[in-house]
């Protein structure tokens, strides 16, 4: 299953980390689960328990988070080797698609071992996560991941929100020009979702679940 924003649509995407919340952010009308482990620190892959007992719970598309642990995103070899056993663990209990995302010790792109992530997924659609506002040149990178397969980013644009990053995730949209999609995140909610709407041009916007009424409002308004 899966799902895309149309035309007319914005798509809502809810970061969640319990059953409880991905029942409830499917009642309040999101389109789509992004499930992590610890959200306070930016999200971790989720037990396998957990994926199972969402998917059973929910009819939403489902992304999983595959980060081994908090902090950066410049992995050893055996986190890399983790990753990679996870997503084909994970792979094989049929999600929407998988989020992970690996960057050098130098702010680049890590190339290399993203491409290890990316056969581990094999056709299963990979969002590159919020990593990417780490690189030392996150538009740089927008050709190298259209080039590598990648199906969409979470980004803020690089600063710390979304609302703060509005200009780089216009200049985000009219760089990829279709070819990936970029999924606004960070501080999107109801107050500044339509802003950051009309002047990015983004289609999918992403939002960590709080509770169902401001999930709820966000919905709302992103298709105000």
């Amino acid at each position: 299953m899966s799902a895309v924003a149309t035309k007319n649509r914005i798509l809502v995407e809810a970061a969640v980390e319990s059953v409880e919340a991905a029942i409830a952010a499917e009642q309040a009308g999101v389109d789509r689960l992004e499930l992590c482990a610890d959200l306070a620190n930016g999200g971790t892959t989720p037990s396998f328990e957990l994926i199972d007992a969402v998917r059973a719970a929910t009819r939403l598309p489902l992304q999983v988070m595959v980060r081994p642990r908090a902090g950066n995103f410049v992995y050893s070899e055996r986190e890399i080797a983790r990753m990679t056993r996870d997503i084909g663990l994970i792979r094989g209990r049929n999600p929407s698609g998988i989020v992970t995302g690996v960057i050098g010790s130098d702010g680049k792109l890590d190339e290399r071992n993203l491409k290890r992530l990316l056969t581990a997924a094999r056709t299963t659609p990979v969002t590159f996560h919020r990593a990417f506002d780490r690189l030392a040149d996150p538009i740089g990178a927008l050709e190298p991941l259209i080039e590598l397969g990648v199906e969409r980013i979470l980004t803020s644009g690089g600063p710390r929100t979304a609302s703060e990053g509005i200009e780089q995730l216009a200049a985000m949209v009219e760089r990829a020009r279709g070819r990936i999609v970029i999924l606004a995140g960070g501080g999107v909610r109801a107050h500044n979702v339509r802003e950051i709407i009309a002047r990015t041009g983004v289609r999918e916007v992403h939002a960590r679940f709080v509770d169902s009424a401001q999930m709820k409002a966000l919905v709302a308004a992103a298709r105000d």
